[in-house]
């Protein structure tokens, strides 16, 4: 009898662990898709800023090819 209770006691311990794995992978992806997110706000307003250096720039060079 007490290697069937065994069996259950360290199957039901295998269950739990994977759980708590499962939970913390979970949370990592959870929060790595945030960061990912966060980063491409960022680049997208970094695009936004060297467009409206480059389209200032393309003005000045326009401004200097017609003088």
């Amino acid at each position: 009898m007490f290697w069937p209770m065994l069996a259950v006691a360290l199957g039901f311990l295998g269950i739990a662990v994977l759980g708590v794995l499962g939970v913390r992978v979970f949370l990592e992806a959870r929060r790595l898709g945030q960061e990912v997110a966060r980063t491409a706000e960022r680049i997208d307003r970094a695009a936004g800023d060297l467009e409206r250096a480059a389209a200032g720039l393309a003005r000045g060079a326009d401004t200097l090819r017609r003088d």
